[in-house]
């Protein structure tokens, strides 16, 4: 494994039976990145990350996790925040921060210690000896992470870390994911929401139907679309049309295409020679979830917005 990857995975395939819930799943992580995993439920993001971390094994394939061939070998380095939440009710938030801290090697006297340096810093110290079961579900979740990261570890990897929670929280879990990456660890979540990727990774894998239909840097995946153009002009017709793409788009004044690839200067230029009369002209960068339809088609976006299937 190349030195500066956190994690690496080659062709990881996963049967269940009959069922194939991972194909061929390749990607590799760089140490100290933060790296997305983008797909619909039930497309392979939690199998895989599993696989990744030595929870199950693949049916073939190979993984390694912060150079070792045993991802269980490398368990104490890694702080695993499942999809599937649970904690004790019984438990104090103290208890609980310390005893996911001791399950990956944390002498349960420093967890403690570090359970309330985590829980004042994120306001609940008010809450540090109250039990699990009086918190609301969004500081349930925020004990959890805290538990998830009190040992330090290398690697942190969270499964849909942002669902159930309110905006303001999200906004908290995504400073505090920049803060963990900015110390050093290297971070991989997956998502069914594109807007969190976009916002937080370097590099992201989208799969979709159990395989990887691209991994690599988000600006690669965005830069596969060319950028589009919005103009209103004063003209309704002229010479200047003729500088429009045969795709171009007219809706309530707004012509939308793409911006062809001699670039804007020709364009410009045949505008403004032809008398069009540019009241408003935007050059627009593709999103990442422009991208993501490119690539994993119309039918994978839809299964991301409305959340459509079971998680694998």
């Amino acid at each position: 494994m190349a030195t500066n990857n956190a994690v690496e995975a080659h062709d990881l395939v996963k049967d269940f039976g009959d069922t194939r819930a991972v194909d061929g799943v390749s990607l590799a992580v760089p140490t100290g990145s933060i790296y997305g995993i983008l797909g619909p439920n039930g497309a392979g993001k939690t199998t895989t990350i599993r696989m990744l971390l030595g929870i199950i094994d693949p049916s073939s394939g190979t993984r390694r996790l912060l150079g070792h061939e045993r991802p269980l070998d490398a368990a104490e380095q890694v702080g695993y925040l499942p999809e599937e939440r649970g904690l004790y009710p019984g438990m104090t938030s103290m208890e609980a921060i310390a005893f996911m801290g001791a399950l990956r090697g944390l002498p349960l006297r420093e967890g403690r210690r570090r359970a309330i340096e985590l829980l004042d810093g994120h306001n609940l110290g008010n809450w540090a000896k109250k039990p699990i079961r009086n918190l609301s579900k969004g500081m349930a979740q925020t004990v959890q992470l805290l538990g998830t990261i009190v040992h330090k570890p290398k690697l942190i990897v969270l499964d849909e870390p942002f669902s159930g929670l309110d905006a303001i929280n999200q906004g908290k879990l995504e400073e505090l994911i920049r803060r963990e990456a900015a110390g050093g660890a290297t971070i991989i979540f997956s998502t069914h929401v594109i807007a969190h990727a976009e916002r937080l990774c370097e590099r992201v894998a989208i799969i979709a139907g159990a395989r990887v239909a691209f991994e690599g840097a988000v600006d690669e995946a965005r830069g596969r679309l060319r950028p589009i153009v919005r103009l209103r002009t004063r003209a309704v017709d002229g010479a200047w049309r003729s500088a429009l793409p045969a795709t171009a788009k007219l809706d309530n004044g707004d012509w939308t295409f793409e911006l062809p690839p001699s670039g804007p200067e020709p364009l410009l230029k045949a505008l403004i020679d032809g008398g069009a009369g540019i009241e408003t002209l935007s050059i627009e960068r593709p999103g990442l979830h422009d991208a993501f339809v490119a690539i994993a088609g119309e039918a994978a976006a839809r299964e991301m917005a409305t959340g459509i299937g079971q998680a694998a």
